[in-house]
C-alpha cells in the first residue's frame, strides 16, 4: 500500500474538492508512491506528533489540521512549522491533511459533535453549492438502459434519500461525419437524422472523472455529444456546521454543565442567558464565528463552536445563547473518527491514534 492508496480511502468518506478554497488539504509533505508502513493518526502535526511517529516507525501522519496554511519562503529551523517540516522531510515521513473536507461532510466533525451530545433530527447548517453537476448526453435508444446502469454503480443519480434518479426523453439528433470518420450509423459524407434518447442525470462533482470514464465506454458513438454543468442548487447533504435537536429540553444553566461535561471542557465563554429553554442546537466545529446569523436563521436557541471574539457576542442579538468551548474541545473527536474510517478500510494495517495532547492552550 502506498501514500496515494490511503489518500483514496479517505476520499471515498470526505472528498477533498469538497474543501474550502482557503485551505491546503491533501498530501502536504511527502511522495503519493511512498510505501506506508505505519499510519499515525492525529488532530495536529506537532514536533511531539512527528517525534511519536519516529518511536513508532509511522511514515505517514494523517492529520486534520494541515501543517502549512501559508506561504513558506525557507525551511530552516526557525518556527515550528518549518522543524515540523524539516523533520518529516529528514525522516521519511509524509504528512496528509483532511480539514475542511471533512468539517463538510455529513458524517464528518460536526455529525460526531451531535452524537456526542446526543442531538436527533441532524441537517447540514450551511449546504453547499456547486457541488451537484448535471450530465446530458444523446444515445441511441438500444444502449440507453446500458449507459445508465453504469453511471448509476458508480454513484450517479443519487439525489439525497433516492438513488437512481434520471430523466430522459427521444428526439431526432442529425450529424453528418467527414471523410475520417466512422459512424456507426449511415455512412461518411453523408448527412444522418436518426432517433436518439436525451438522458440527464445529476452527480455530485467528485464523482465527474468515472462519470465521464463510464460515459466513454458505454457510449456507442465515436464522437460524444455530451454537456456537464454545475447546478447552483445547494447540497443539503455537504456543507458546514450541522443543526438538529435534544430529546429534552433543558434549561440554560443545565444545558452549559451539560455541554461541559460532554465536550470535557474545562472552560466555556457564553453570551447573555435570555433565560429560554434549550431545545434547538446548531454546531460548528473549530472556528465558527461566520455562522452565527444562520444558527439565528434556522432557529437555534443555542450555537456550540468556538474562537469567537469579543464583538462577535454582540451578534447574539438577545436571539440566542453563543457558546465557545474551545477550538481543541470542540474537534476533539475527530482524530478518532479519522482513525475508525482508516481502520474500517483497512483493518489489518498497522494505524495507531496519537497519544499526543496537541491542544495549546492551557487553563488555571
Amino acid at each position: 500500500m502506498i501514500v496515494k492508496d490511503v489518500i483514496d480511502y479517505l476520499d471515498e468518506f470526505a472528498p477533498l474538492c469538497y474543501a474550502e478554497e482557503f485551505d491546503n488539504v491533501g498530501l502536504i509533505i511527502g511522495e503519493y508512491n511512498q510505501k506506508v508502513k505505519g499510519i499515525l493518526v492525529t488532530l495536529d502535526s506537532t514536533e511531539s506528533v512527528v517525534e511519536e511517529a519516529i518511536k513508532l516507525k509511522c511514515n505517514l501522519i494523517v492529520s486534520f489540521h494541515p501543517i502549512i496554511f501559508n506561504e513558506i519562503k525557507s525551511i530552516t529551523t526557525k518556527t515550528y512549522v518549518e522543524r515540523v517540516i524539516h523533520k518529516a522531510i529528514k525522516n521519511n515521513i509524509s504528512i496528509v491533511a483532511l480539514h475542511t473536507s471533512l468539517d463538510n461532510s455529513i458524517n464528518g466533525v460536526n455529525s460526531t459533535i451531535c452524537q456526542k451530545l446526543g442531538i436527533k433530527n441532524c441537517r447540514i447548517l450551511i449546504p453547499k453549492g456547486e457541488t451537484i453537476k448535471k450530465l446530458t448526453t444523446y444515445i441511441p435508444s438500444k444502449n440507453v438502459a446500458k449507459l445508465k446502469s453504469e453511471i448509476f454503480k458508480i454513484g450517479g443519480g443519487s439525489l439525497g434519500k433516492y438513488d437512481n434518479c434520471s430523466f430522459s426523453y427521444e428526439g431526432l439528433g442529425s450529424f453528418k461525419g467527414n471523410e475520417n470518420s466512422n459512424p456507426i450509423i449511415g455512412s461518411k459524407l453523408n448527412y444522418i437524422e436518426t432517433q436518439e434518447v436525451c438522458v440527464n442525470i445529476t452527480f455530485l462533482k467528485h464523482l465527474e472523472k468515472k462519470l465521464i470514464s463510464a460515459l466513454k465506454e458505454n457510449h456507442p458513438y465515436e464522437e460524444i455529444a455530451y454537456e456537464i454543468t454545475t447546478l447552483d442548487n445547494l447540497n443539503q447533504n455537504i456543507g458546514m456546521g450541522m443543526i438538529g435537536e435534544l430529546s429534552k429540553s433543558m434549561t440554560e444553566n443545565k444545558f452549559l454543565g451539560f455541554l461541559k461535561t460532554k465536550m470535557k471542557s474545562k472552560s466555556i465563554k457564553h453570551s447573555k442567558k435570555l433565560g429560554n429553554k434549550i431545545n434547538t442546537i446548531a454546531v460548528l466545529g473549530g472556528s465558527g464565528s461566520f455562522a452565527i446569523e444562520d444558527a439565528i436563521n434556522n432557529g437555534a436557541d443555542a450555537f456550540v463552536t468556538s474562537d469567537l471574539k469579543y464583538h462577535d457576542y454582540f451578534r447574539a442579538e438577545n436571539k440566542i445563547l453563543l457558546v465557545d468551548i474551545g477550538h481543541y474541545e470542540s474537534e476533539q473527536y475527530t482524530k478518532k473518527l479519522m482513525y475508525d474510517i482508516l481502520k474500517k478500510k483497512i483493518p489489518n494495517f498497522a494505524i495507531v491514534l496519537s497519544k499526543t495532547n496537541t491542544n495549546p492552550i492551557t487553563y488555571n
